[in-house]
């Protein structure tokens, strides 16, 4: 007589557990979301500027809260100011996904620490993004100017540089770029770079002129660089009144944006602020300020 086996019921539990665990680990377990891309805004204190002017901190401020707004489940805003010395700076810059600059002479900036410049290169080789705005592109001296410029496509240095206060027309170019989607042309007093150090490279996109002294000349650009990552460049911001216009918000809130390949809306997105978010704070007292340009 053939006797069949008898399977124990233990073992018999423990085959049906692992089926069904197996299964809920199939395709109809949800994924983990995508861990949040990291911007860093950097500001500085006051640097000799009247109030109202160079308004660093409160500037990445204002961009702060609007991507904390847009994009609050897929972009941590980190603020942070890049007063020397900037000694986490290196530290910060490597877990970044994308970094705003918005400083004091930025390509000498850049340059004062080498552990500093050495994790700008590293964040732009990963494909990072990398915004400056007005005075973080400047540098007083040449030897400044390559490196900063190899990395964010512009730069308004050495001792040929121009810069000038005009009431005047900031005109778009690209007007299919993601970045001035629900952006038109505005007439407002500015004080621009112009005569900049661009780069001539592929991917380069001229995005705004703005007319100075019969010419028009670019003030605003974006990068797709060859490394893969995104730069984006304004010269203008110098008053700090001009974030009251919703085009300058929506111009640096959607390039920061791009930079970190977040899809931007066709009809831009919506840059509507509190009146007091735009306000200037008091500036502290303060035994010495950086001497200015």
């Amino acid at each position: 007589m053939r006797h069949r086996a008898i399977v124990p019921f233990a073992l018999v539990c423990a085959i049906l557990l692992s089926a069904l665990s197996s299964g809920a680990q199939g395709e109809d377990q949800p994924t983990k979301p995508a861990r949040a891309k990291r911007l860093l805004l950097i500001g500085q204190s006051p640097d000799g500027h009247p109030f109202s002017t160079h308004e660093y901190m409160a500037g990445v401020g204002i961009v702060a809260k609007l991507i904390s707004r847009h994009a609050r489940e897929t972009v941590q805003t980190i603020l942070v100011s890049g007063d020397e010395p900037w000694r986490d700076g290196p530290r910060m810059l490597d877990s970044a996904d994308a970094a705003v600059v918005f400083v004091s002479e930025g390509g000498k900036w850049l340059h004062q620490d080498p552990q500093r410049l050495a994790a700008f290169k590293r964040l732009a080789k990963r494909g990072g993004g990398l915004v400056c705005l007005h005075w973080g592109m400047g540098a007083k001296e040449a030897k400044y100017i390559q490196e900063f410029r190899d990395l964010f496509g512009g730069c308004h240095g050495g001792p040929d540089r121009k810069y000038k206060v005009v009431e005047t027309q900031l005109s778009v170019l690209a007007a299919n770029h993601p970045i001035v989607r629900g952006i038109a042309s505005i007439t407002l007093r500015e004080e621009f770079y112009y005569r900049l150090k661009l780069v001539d490279a592929k991917g380069f996109t001229p995005l705004m002129q703005a007319e100075i002294e019969g010419e028009a000349h670019t003030v605003c650009w974006a990068w797709e660089r060859a490394d893969g990552g995104r730069s984006f460049g304004f010269s203008g911001l110098h008053f700090h009144d001009n974030w009251n216009r919703p085009e300058y918000r929506r111009l640096v809130t959607q390039a920061a944006l791009w930079t970190l390949k977040v899809e931007i809306p066709e009809s831009g997105i919506n840059v509507d602020v509190r009146s007091d978010v735009l306000k200037v704070p008091p500036r502290p007292i303060k035994a010495q300020e950086r001497q200015s340009r």
